[in-house]
């Protein structure tokens, strides 16, 4: 189990590595003369090469990223290149935000959709057509769209819970649960029904084993079979499901945050990059890339522990 965790966690580091360099010369190679964009049109040229030395910008490519990643592993982003705002600074309070919806939204996402999924694959009949088509209606409803008709029914037209803004669990547990409800609710609906159509496929192909039908012969119960073998084995798939789900919410976030004007990471990166703010972006794109390298290591030490035979992948 060492070894598959050791695995995976050096797999984790070289993405984390592969993918800042790709950001960082994709950014920096396409922002054009960067110097003379946060200056603006009126600096002289003497202005503009000042800035550029002051910043780094005069230096090789790769020079300027070697310098950035040396600073970066050390927890330090530098500063914002519009507002001196401290860059680490700036994420880190953002980002218990976005981390509260979309972990929210994960159990959510999670509880639902193992019940809908198991459902349907258990009774076959009506209840599996009426769950597949309530799945597809939800999969083909934009986010956006829905989190738009949220705000217009449940907070204009019916007001019982805030159109925009974002309410601190320490200031006030009410007021956070109803400021992450609706943006929650925008974020869930397309997962649990992606979800719970691949849960569902996931628990037939297990139903369908010749252990299960062993087991059953010997006269163990539907539901003994169902929860202690079938679910079980089809624990790895659904946690697959769960974390590309994870990942969706988190780019998800970027469109709901700006509906309901929520101060998250998604909203941070949104503004930097009209702005050009390079430093805010790449700290943006880092601790995104983290969070998700985190949580699929999470579900293979899970997978691991419940499937051996996925520790030797």
């Amino acid at each position: 189990m060492l070894t598959f965790l050791f695995r995976r966690a050096v797999t984790g580091v070289i993405l984390i590595v592969a993918i800042s360099i790709v950001t960082f010369v994709l950014i920096y190679a396409s922002g054009g003369d960067i110097a003379r964009h946060i200056l603006g049109g009126d600096a002289d040229q003497a202005q503009v090469d000042a800035k550029a030395r002051e910043l780094g910008l005069d230096q090789p490519i790769m020079n300027q990223y070697f310098a950035w990643f040396g600073k970066m592993a050390s927890g330090d982003f530098g500063r914002s290149w519009f507002t001196s705002e401290s860059v680490t600074a700036a994420v880190s309070s953002r980002l218990s935000v976005t981390l509260s919806i979309v972990v929210v939204a994960l159990i959510v996402v999670a509880i639902m959709s193992v019940i809908l999924g198991v459902t349907a694959a258990v009774r076959r009949g009506w209840v599996d057509r009426v769950v597949q088509i309530v799945s597809v209606l939800g999969v083909a409803l934009p986010n956006f769209w829905l989190a738009l008709m949220l705000v217009v029914i449940l907070a204009i037209n019916i007001p019982v819970f805030p159109a925009t803004g974002y309410v601190a669990p320490a200031t006030s547990v009410t007021g956070w649960m109803l400021s992450i409800t609706l943006p929650v609710i925008a974020i869930t609906v397309g997962g649990v029904a992606g979800a719970a159509q691949q849960i569902r496929g996931s628990v037939i192909d297990v139903m369908r084993q010749d252990y299960v039908r062993t087991l059953r012969s010997r006269g163990l119960s539907r539901s003994s079979v169902l929860f202690k073998h079938v679910l079980r084995n089809a624990a790895p798939a659904a946690l697959t499901v769960l974390s590309l789900q994870f990942i969706g919410m988190i780019g998800g976030a970027v469109v709901i945050e700006k509906v309901f004007a929520l101060p998250g990471l998604g909203l941070l990166a949104l503004n930097a990059t009209l702005r050009g703010d390079i430093p805010i972006v790449m700290a943006v794109v880092m601790t995104m890339a983290a969070v998700v390298v985190i949580v699929n290591l999470t579900i293979d030490l899970v997978n691991g522990w419940a499937s051996p035979k996925a520790r030797v992948k």
